[in-house]
């Protein structure tokens, strides 16, 4: 049998082989063994050790495994740190820190007391257990929801995240499957899962946004990623889920992409309001939503409440704002979000009656304001309980009247441009496009019925004159006024319409000829009353043309036609008359339209030509000048006489380019023969007084001398009296550089129209033509004569040369000469003749 040294050998043997660091210290806490473990753990040879205190080796001090600190007995034994589980962090030599788990024994001995240190190195596991901690306490403390499955779906873990997010507790959830939890209500869209289990069965990772919802089904925006794990041999063991609450921006997302897309497939805007209500009660379902426009008379006009009777958005219908007009009024009113107690706040008082039978017992209300910072409208949420908005509502409501504000804004635009494109801007009315589009509807309407519908073109007489001499603004007073008689006159289900200027249509529905007529004669009695422009009182007329459906025509665009055609008979005929279509019109109306594009083409093709009249000087009978006069002789037609083409081309905007055409060929003429060696003093041109509206007339008169070296006193250009009555700016302006030029005007046909001397002395002229009608009478009648001789006196003082048209034989020459009429042209001296015949008559007159 051993003795105990020997047992002390075989001891300390078997403590050096051990793995786990042993110190041995006596009662005095001196170390009297340290195996080569310890060595290797505190980094330290034995020989530094032994016979020192155990202080030096557990300096840094003990702790429990809750990381508790220990201390170290001072002075006496370690009877008390005997069994108790401890960890002591080594600092070694090096600068490392390690961690041993201390586990402490008592040995008696018959001649003394040890204490036997056994050290457990656990750095490694400390490490791992910090790291898993660490991953625990971020697990635990994320936002987001963490779902760990196995391989059939259901769930093993969760973490606080989770439980957070949609209040389920974790007993509540293990092993159920997380579609049985997030997906089983009915504001959450998804139900077929296979795709999702077959993509993490094939190791891939889903990934997609999708609508849950919580354990009391409230719905959730949940960005959901699903990890798989899979084992050595590549199945599905489990899927780590990790659902992040997306809602405030998901929310935001869907919403304005649903509704700009609604905006741009153009659906109406209560089926936009209608949506937003919709889409916010589907995240919400505890509100009840609503949507009222404010008008531009501060009413309120209910535009959406999917889930309210329509009742109550009846009665709320045409309510002014104010201070105290329940949550949407005062809202509206104060431009600040309203919650109130419908039962007992003051605001509510006229209304709660409406609300409180329906359940609700608070509203929040919020303006919806456009970009400028003005309210148009507001959106509210209705509640069952007694309470407010809770972050996610006042979210919701975020983004909800930005997208109301971008939807109402936009249908004002829209109203707007309807406005601009459909009606005329100064009086409101229809313009052309909707008056078309009105009218034919009406047409439609009359041929079912088989009734009869007139369409009346109203022209104001004189328009322009007002314009001119009163300026816009007075023509446009007039032309309100006058919209607002024909308003007045007409019946809710008549049309009344502006085409452009002073121009009128008036549809009559259900109208026949005798009722037109009376109609008629009424609109033009209440036109014609007295209207103030300013300090002017004008009483206007108008002429009216009218056509019948369906004896004129049977769709609006001809029907419209043959009214304006009726119109400008009644003008011709005698202002402030009305005229009914007829065919003989008709037939007139198509013959001027063929003889216009004859016209046309006749200027084109140069099949136009001039013929010229010698002017004769009464006193020595030599030649004045001629009167260049224009010529049509049609190639089927024959020829057509100036009195028929002159004016059309005037009125069919040809008359310009007739004008300029006779001007250079007048003097390209008159150049030729002086070339030819015949004398020819001057040549005279008619132009029409629209001529006068060109600045560039000047230029071209100067231009077409200087090609045919010409002066300026070879030419003579004939204006009419109705020249006098032209208030455009550029008339007096052209006159004026014409007459510097040294260019002679001429006053043609004086005597029979607006002749005033006030007129005809402020005008450069320097020739007056004394009328043929005068000329025509003057031998038989006394009266006559006393015109024409106070016309010759009339030009002697003024200092005008007085030419006497139209003389056809010697006694009215003898007698105009007898007057002092200094030059005369006519048929007694020559007609007018072509070019080639007007050179022969000079040779043969040697004039």
């Amino acid at each position: 049998m051993p003795n105990i040294q020997d047992a002390a050998v075989i001891l300390a043997h078997t403590l050096e082989q051990t793995v786990d660091a042993v110190a041995m210290v006596g009662a005095d806490r001196k170390v009297l063994l340290f195996n080569a473990a310890a060595e290797r753990l505190w980094g330290r040879e034995r020989s530094e050790v032994i016979g020192r205190g155990l202080d030096a080796l557990l300096a840094d001090g003990l702790v429990t495994p809750a990381c508790e600190a220990v201390e170290l007995p001072a002075g006496g034994g370690l009877d008390a740190l005997v069994g108790k589980p401890l960890e002591v962090p080594i600092h070694r030599p090096d600068g490392s820190t390690a961690w041993g788990a201390l586990s402490l024994s008592r040995v008696e001995l018959p001649e003394r007391t040890l204490y036997t240190a056994f050290v457990k190195d656990i750095t490694e596991q400390r490490r791992l257990n910090e790291t898993l901690r660490l991953l625990s306490l971020g697990l635990n403390e994320t936002d987001s929801a963490v779902v760990i499955t196995d391989a059939a779906h259901r769930i093993v873990h969760v973490n606080s995240g989770f439980t957070r997010m949609f209040g389920w507790q974790v007993q509540e959830v293990i092993g159920r499957q997380p579609r049985d939890l997030l997906f089983s209500s009915a504001h959450c869209p998804r139900t077929h899962f296979g795709d999702i289990h077959a993509q993490l069965a094939a190791g891939r990772s889903y990934r997609s946004d999708e609508l849950v919802c919580d354990n009391q089904d409230r719905p959730l925006w949940c960005s959901m990623v699903l990890n798989p794990i899979v084992d050595a041999s590549g199945r599905l063991s489990n899927t780590v889920g990790i659902y992040t609450d997306i809602t405030h921006t998901k929310m935001h997302e869907v919403l304005q992409h649903k509704v700009l897309a609604a905006l741009v497939r153009e659906e109406p805007l209560a089926e936009v309001m209608t949506l937003i209500c919709r889409e916010v009660e589907r995240i919400a379902p505890e509100v009840i939503a609503t949507i009222i426009r404010v008008d531009d008379e501060g009413k309120l006009r209910p535009l959406a409440a999917p889930r309210m009777p329509e009742a109550y958005s009846r009665a709320l219908d045409g309510v002014l704002i104010g201070p105290a007009v329940g949550s949407c009024g005062t809202a509206a009113f104060r431009g600040e979000p309203v919650l109130a107690d419908i039962a007992t706040d003051p605001l509510w008082a006229p209304y709660k009656q409406l609300a409180l039978p329906l359940g609700l017992v608070s509203c929040w209300s919020s303006p919806i304001k456009r970009s400028d910072g003005r309210v148009v409208g507001t959106f509210a949420f209705y509640y069952r309980d007694q309470r407010g908005p809770t972050p996610l509502h006042e979210r919701l409501v975020e983004v909800s009247v930005h997208l109301c504000a971008i939807a109402l804004e936009r249908e004002e635009a829209r109203a707007r441009i309807r406005q601009l494109a459909f009606y005329d801007g100064l009086t409101g009315l229809p313009n052309r496009s909707l008056l078309q589009v009105q009218a034919e509807q009406a047409i439609t309407r009359a041929n079912r019925e088989q009734e009869s519908l007139a369409v009346l073109f109203i022209d104001l007489d004189r328009f322009k004159q007002v314009n001119d001499s009163l300026g816009h603004p007075a023509g446009d007073d007039l032309l309100r006024t006058v919209t607002a008689r024909l308003r007045a006159t007409v019946r809710d289900s008549d049309i009344v319409g502006r085409l452009s200027g002073d121009e009128f249509v008036v549809v009559l529905t259900q109208c026949d000829a005798s009722r037109a007529t009376d109609i008629t004669e009424h609109l033009q009695r209440a036109i014609a009353a007295p209207c103030h422009l300013g300090d002017i009182t004008l009483k206007p007329s108008a002429s009216i043309g009218i056509s019948l459906f369906p004896q004129n025509g049977r769709d609006m665009d001809t029907l419209l036609h043959r009214a304006d055609m009726a119109m400008y008979q009644a003008k011709t005929s005698g202002r402030g008359r009305f005229s009914f279509f007829s065919n003989e019109m008709n037939l007139l109306a198509q013959e001027r339209l063929a003889l216009e594009a004859a016209l046309r083409e006749a200027l084109r093709k140069e099949q136009l030509h001039l013929h010229y009249q010698p002017q004769i000087d009464l006193k020595d009978g030599h030649l004045y000048g001629v009167e260049a006069l224009a010529r049509w002789t049609h190639p089927e037609i024959g020829n057509i006489p100036p009195i028929r083409f002159i004016p059309l081309a005037e009125e069919c905007g040809l008359i310009g380019e007739l004008s300029d055409w006779a001007l250079r060929e007048a003097c390209r003429q008159l150049a030729d023969w002086r070339k030819r060696g015949l004398t020819v003093p001057a040549v005279s041109v008619n132009l029409s007084a629209t001529n006068f509206h060109n600045l560039e007339l000047p230029q071209l008169i100067a231009e077409t001398l200087a090609a045919n070296a010409l002066k300026p006193a070879d030419l003579t250009v004939e204006i009419t009296e109705s020249l006098l009555m032209d208030t455009n700016p550029s008339t007096m302006k052209t006159l004026g550089d014409i007459h510097d030029q040294g260019v002679r005007l001429a006053m043609d046909d004086f005597g029979t129209g607006y002749s005033s001397l006030g007129y005809l002395r402020r005008l450069p002229v320097s020739e007056l033509k004394l009328d043929k009608s005068f000329v025509r009478d003057l031998a038989r009648d006394e009266a006559t004569r006393a015109l024409t001789s106070a016309v010759i006196r009339i030009g002697d003082s003024l200092h005008l040369t007085v030419v006497a048209e139209g003389v056809e034989d010697s006694t009215q020459q003898e007698l105009l000469k007898a007057q002092g009429y200094h030059v005369a042209q006519g048929y007694l001296f020559s007609p007018p003749l072509p070019a080639a015949d007007l050179e022969r008559w000079l040779r043969e007159h040697a004039l």
